[in-house]
């Protein structure tokens, strides 16, 4: 039985994907809510991206500098900033912050707009509510997570630079000179935003189907919005790990 459950879930969500894209047509009112979600889910997001991508920068360039001290190649230390925010640590961090921020708005709105018939009322007047309510907020999620993601590396470099060069008083130019030797414009940053990207997608379509179908009570609503942040965040990691094993030989 939970078997027979799991395949007509999978089968389901396949088909919700599809009618997204298929709902996806090129059109003044989807270019009108496209804009209005970028700024509800990508510019809302700002804050926690910045302040995340802060303190990430800040623990990474300290613990590598206790560790590479102990093998005498601390000039190594914006290398390895570098490439682990770019290759790991920046595209999955913004995407489960994201998630956290954004994700949970997305299947909470959907799950009242399941809960108070809205949906139903879309569906009585012929309007598509996939192509009102689930589109806009898909192809947002596709183009604001790799501009947060861009923006978190951004930031957790400078505050590694803050610490790196004026506090522990590394050489300012062969900070510089090691990162950008060693980070390279598709093969990192690109491949970066690449990721970014899917997982934007991902993230939006997990949150919007499990409030689509949640069920129409505030409770339904709640449990739908855990499910969405809990199956996103997973789906994350595995196609974290999918995604580098095919793009970094």
């Amino acid at each position: 039985m939970a078997l027979t459950d799991t395949l007509r879930a999978l089968g389901r969500s396949g088909l919700f994907a599809l009618s997204v894209l298929r709902a996806s047509r090129p059109s003044r009112d989807l270019l009108v809510e496209l804009v209005k979600e970028i700024y509800k889910i990508g510019a809302r997001s700002l804050p926690i991206i910045v302040v995340g991508g802060a303190f990430v920068g800040l623990v990474l360039t300290l613990q590598g500098y206790r560790t590479l001290t102990t093998f005498g190649a601390t000039d190594a230390l914006s290398t390895l900033l570098g490439l682990s925010l770019y290759r790991e640590l920046g595209p999955v961090l913004t995407a489960l912050l994201f998630i956290g921020r954004a994700g949970s708005s997305i299947a909470a709105e959907l799950g009242l707009m399941r809960a108070t018939d809205q949906i139903k009322a879309l569906e009585l007047m012929a309007i598509d509510p996939v192509a009102t309510a689930v589109a806009p907020r898909f192809w947002a999620a596709v183009i604001s997570l790799p501009l947060l993601t861009g923006l978190f590396c951004l930031l957790a470099v400078t505050a590694g630079w803050f610490e790196a060069v004026p506090s522990l008083g590394l050489d300012n130019g062969t900070f510089w000179s090691r990162l950008q030797d060693s980070v390279d414009a598709w093969d990192d940053f690109g491949v970066a935003l690449l990721k970014s990207a899917v997982f934007g997608g991902t993230a939006a379509l997990v949150a919007a189907y499990a409030g689509y179908y949640a069920e129409p009570t505030i409770e339904g609503t709640s449990v739908a919005t855990t499910r969405a942040v809990v199956n996103a965040s997973l789906l994350v990691l595995m196609f974290n790990f999918v995604l580098s094993a095919l793009l970094f030989k």
